[in-house]
């Protein structure tokens, strides 16, 4: 018998499902993570609050060179990581349970969703769940509206067009868009 937490086996991206004794205390901690965010989202807050406020959510503090701007919707802030001049618009989701981890100088555009978790496709399954982490390189640019699905690596420098869903890694300097998002060129450095 596996004798790792429900926590441990999910941020593996292990599948959990609500049928496991410990499944309520894993959503115990996806509502303390949302409460905090809808406070973050339902007040007036300085930039430098916000901030304040974001990185409590994920348990690190953010520096001072990055731009935070609520709403911003998460559901499991302890596995997100954040570099340093970052810029995270409004409206943005993270489900962050598998990890997501950004670089130094990236730039999250406006209805962005960084989604680490995926449903079991069998429909007598659905509501277990399991996933994979988003890693995203230094001074990567995230166009509005994408979607970054779970597992997605993105290389440094790369900009991923609006309304993008990527599937797959993309290399460092392309240019992706569309849905599943494609390489269309390449930064020239």
């Amino acid at each position: 018998m596996d004798k790792r937490s429900i926590f441990e086996r999910d941020y593996a991206g292990e599948p959990v499902s609500p049928n496991e004794p410990d499944y309520q205390l894993l959503i115990a901690d996806i509502e303390d993570c949302m409460a905090k965010a809808n406070e973050l989202n339902s007040g007036r807050f300085s930039f430098a609050e916000a901030r304040k406020r974001f990185g409590e959510i994920i348990g690190q503090e953010i520096d001072d060179s990055s731009l935070i701007m609520p709403p911003v919707y998460i559901d499991y802030g302890k596995h997100v990581k954040m570099g340093k001049g970052c810029v995270i618009q409004q409206c943005c989701t993270f489900f962050g349970r598998c990890g997501i981890e950004l670089g130094n100088g990236v730039f999250v555009g406006p209805k962005v969703n960084l989604i680490t978790i995926n449903h079991d496709p069998n429909p007598e399954n659905r509501s277990t769940t399991y996933g994979k982490k988003i890693v995203i390189e230094d001074n990567v640019w995230i166009g509005i509206a994408a979607t970054i699905l779970p597992g997605v690596h993105l290389g440094y420098g790369c900009i991923v067009g609006a309304n993008a869903v990527v599937t797959k890694d993309v290399p460092p300097y392309a240019i992706v868009a569309g849905n599943p998002a494609k390489i269309i060129k390449y930064i020239e450095h």
